[in-house]
């Protein structure tokens, strides 16, 4: 049915929040999130993207017929680009928070780059499909890879990265909430 059809707009104020492992994660489409949230703000128009991974071994009989697929793999990832290069919460989670000192442009920040291990969080993503809210909901992930960043006179200095998301205590990388 046409109605079952959707588009993914970000939510109005913010799409993309992070906040500590150890926050109180939202079990719903809607409803205010708990104030440990961080907004990372605009995203590129790219959007966000989910890819999900599944390796599998072939056992094959004499004859090579295959007889048994085994999973041996699974990962979960999101791709999202962060177009506020200024914004502290994202530098903070580009780079890591301890890398980041400084309250403002004001006063000044320092962004150090270097091999420091990024901390998981835990990320909200609000996204409103032809009317309908959606809340995308990752308890454990990880940035894993920062895109190459572009200084140039014509786009957004941005940050593209990929999120690995983590099974949590019940086995599962992210819980997805629709309402409407």
């Amino acid at each position: 049915m046409a109605n079952n059809v959707a588009v993914g707009k970000p939510k109005i104020g913010g799409a993309l929040f992070v906040a500590p492992t150890s926050a109180t994660l939202p079990t719903t489409a809607d409803g205010t999130l708990a104030n440990d949230f961080k907004s990372l703000g605009y995203c590129s128009d790219d959007g966000l993207s989910n890819a999900t991974e599944r390796s599998v071994d072939d056992i094959k009989a004499w004859g090579g017929d295959v007889v048994l697929s085994s999973q041996t793999e699974y990962k979960d990832t999101f791709t999202v680009t962060l177009i506020e290069s200024l914004n502290l919460d994202v530098l903070k989670t580009v780079y890591g928070a301890s890398n980041v000192t400084g309250t403002s442009m004001t006063s000044g920040i320092t962004v150090k780059a270097n091999s420091s291990e990024l901390e998981p969080q835990a990320w909200v993503a609000d996204v409103i499909m032809s009317g309908k809210a959606k809340r995308i909901v990752i308890p454990y992930g990880k940035v894993t890879e920062v895109g190459e960043i572009v200084y140039k006179d014509d786009e957004a200095v941005g940050y593209e990265l990929t999120i690995t998301a983590t099974p949590d205590s019940t086995g599962n990388t992210h819980y997805e909430y629709i309402k409407g």
